[in-house]
């Protein structure tokens, strides 16, 4: 076990310590971390997991820096909390009217409090919307109210912005703000609209210079959303609370003693004391703990300054908020033959391929694996360049489940039309005879079918209900989800699962987290946000950042260790 304020070093290269180097700056201990303003694009996440871990070895002459707040991910999830805990206070917009009067008697109530210093479950309760997140329900409802029965009213909520109310954290992220949206290419629409998309206090169609495609869509490219996010950042002057190209190995635990006792050198397990709450006591009115001792986590991981120079760091954190979204592990399907070199994971390996000229009209087909949205988007591409597919997937055309079914034809025309492809170009309406030589039609579906294997020469076996077949394939896309992966967390987080016997999924097994503060229920001080509790659409993952700062600010407020100057100085 690493000693407090031990620093790391890379067995694979040298490479330079970290140094955190800190100064007494009045009550706080303020740091200053180097190399951070990179332009350096970073690997994809799933290499970025099967980095090499960092080897304890040599022990520095200081302790690394605490920060009330780590935040793991800088995605929509980290960039809207930064935007909270940086001393922005949603109040309401007295000038407007929610159209729930229930909702707006409440919130008349208190207004002179902003959201965040009231009580989030009595405001939230009996609102109804697609989230299982009360609070999600709440703020998305105070940003777009009806919005689920078509109408755009105003947001009710004015922002003020208090820095006496400033939070010091850090956001630590793999690449440029913006998660994994800088990364996808292409020029797909959103499922979402572009005005569901935006962050507090920044409309979406004022960076997009208020265009529309139609009368139908209001929907954006990922590149638009990528620009929107990372311009976001800059106009609320959040860039400071950002450390890009960061890399987490490691978040452990450790115990410390009451004030003063400095930090024992030790490891704990779940259930051991949380950070400020005097143990699993839970809370007192609105989130509130009940003070005393607690624990610190320690954060470790490297930097990437270069392609080939990787930068160890290392920090405690008394809270840490986990933000790390969905898709850093694709979903496998288990069948022989998965980890051949035609079967990708990835709709960008299939434009690759058609881009290079691998694949055309007189190609063997493409596989496709699944009946989510990513498996729809390959069929497009596939289709749009006569290229024939074969479209493969467990549910039946008729089960309420497939998510074409929850879309609005006349906001989604190119889903509905490949749901109508999977429901009448089935491989019994359309496979040829015995008789005849003629190949399948450019996009053949099977409906309540799965893939048994993949040869090596090019061929797979798909079975259905009551035989096998067999076809030869250009190459095979498996896009059946993806899952988070917490590897850097003890047993990979399960633990922390709704079922803590089955692995963390983002739609099976959501973090069990308390259902106003977003602080996980068998981890006191470790928050989870966004998919990871389930809230997979930007629209509803807010309100994590909303219930993780409520309660946050309020805790810290106790403590006094709120800071007045607006600013962190620990990067």
């Amino acid at each position: 076990m690493q000693k407090p304020g031990q620093s790391v070093r890379s067995s694979h290269r040298c490479l330079a310590i970290y140094t955190i180097r800190t100064a007494a700056v009045g009550r706080d201990n303020r740091t200053r971390l180097g190399h951070r303003d990179l332009s350096q694009r970073v690997p994809a996440l799933a290499q970025a997991a099967a980095m090499p871990l960092l080897e304890e070895t040599t022990l520095p002459q200081e302790h690394p820096p605490t920060v009330p707040v780590v935040i793991i991910g800088n995605g929509p999830s980290g960039i809207c909390l930064s935007y909270l805990l940086s001393g922005h206070k949603p109040y309401l917009d007295t000038a407007t009217v929610h159209p729930n009067p229930i909702l707006y008697r409440k919130l008349q109530e208190s207004k002179e409090l902003s959201i965040t210093e009231q009580d989030l479950e009595y405001l939230s309760e009996g609102l109804e919307g697609r989230s299982r997140n009360p609070v999600a329900v709440l703020f998305d409802t105070l940003l777009h109210p009806n919005a689920d029965f078509g109408y755009e009213f105003p947001p009710v909520l004015q922002w003020m912005r208090d820095k006496q109310q400033h939070v010091p954290h850090l956001v630590l992220g793999r690449a440029t703000p913006g998660g994994a949206w800088p990364a996808m290419e292409g020029s797909m629409l959103t499922i979402s609209l572009g005005i569901w998309m935006e962050l507090p206090g920044v409309n979406y169609r004022d960076l997009t210079n208020g265009k529309r495609r139609d009368v139908t869509s209001d929907r954006a490219t990922p590149e638009e959303i990528s620009s929107y996010y990372r311009n976001y950042v800059k106009l609320k002057g959040l860039q400071n609370n950002f450390v890009d190209n960061t890399y987490v190995t490691s978040v452990q635990k450790l115990c410390r003693g009451q004030e003063g006792e400095g930090l024992e050198n030790r490891h704990t397990d779940q259930g051991d004391e949380g950070v400020g709450d005097g143990g699993n006591q839970g809370f007192e009115g609105n989130g509130v703990d009940k003070g005393g001792g607690g624990t610190l986590w320690e954060v470790r991981g490297y930097q990437q300054v270069q392609s080939d120079t990787h930068v160890p760091f290392s920090l405690f954190a008394e809270n840490i908020v986990l933000a790390t979204g969905a898709s850093d592990s694709p979903g496998h399907l288990g069948a022989e033959g998965e980890d051949l070199p035609f079967v990708f994971r990835s709709i960008s390996d299939l434009g690759l391929a058609i881009s290079r000229r691998k694949l055309d009209m007189n190609s063997d087909p493409v596989l496709i694996v699944g009946a989510g949205l990513s498996a729809a988007d390959a069929v497009l591409c596939a289709c749009g360049s006569n290229i024939r597919v074969l479209h493969v997937f467990r549910k039946s055309v008729d089960n309420p489940d497939l998510i074409f079914k929850q879309l609005p034809k006349t906001l989604y025309p190119e889903y509905h039309k490949v749901y109508n492809m999977m429901s009448s170009q089935t491989y019994t309406n359309v496979a040829p005879s015995s008789a005849s030589d003629r190949p399948l039609p450019v996009y053949t579906s099977f409906p309540e079918h799965g893939v048994v294997s993949f040869q090596s020469d090019m061929t797979c076996l798909l079975q259905g209900n009551d035989s096998l077949k067999a076809f030869k394939i250009s190459m095979a896309l498996v896009l059946i989800g993806t899952n988070p992966n917490l590897f850097f967390l003890k047993g990979n987080g399960q633990y922390l699962g709704q079922d803590p016997t089955k692995p963390i999924s983002c739609t099976q097994n959501p973090i069990d987290v308390h259902p106003y503060t977003y602080e996980c229920a068998n981890e006191p001080g470790l928050f989870a946000m966004g998919p990871l509790v389930g809230d997979n659409f930007v629209r509803f993952l807010k309100g994590g950042a909303l219930g993780i700062a409520s309660c946050l600010l309020k805790r810290l407020k106790k403590k006094e260790k709120l800071i007045s100057n607006g600013g962190n100085n620990f990067i």
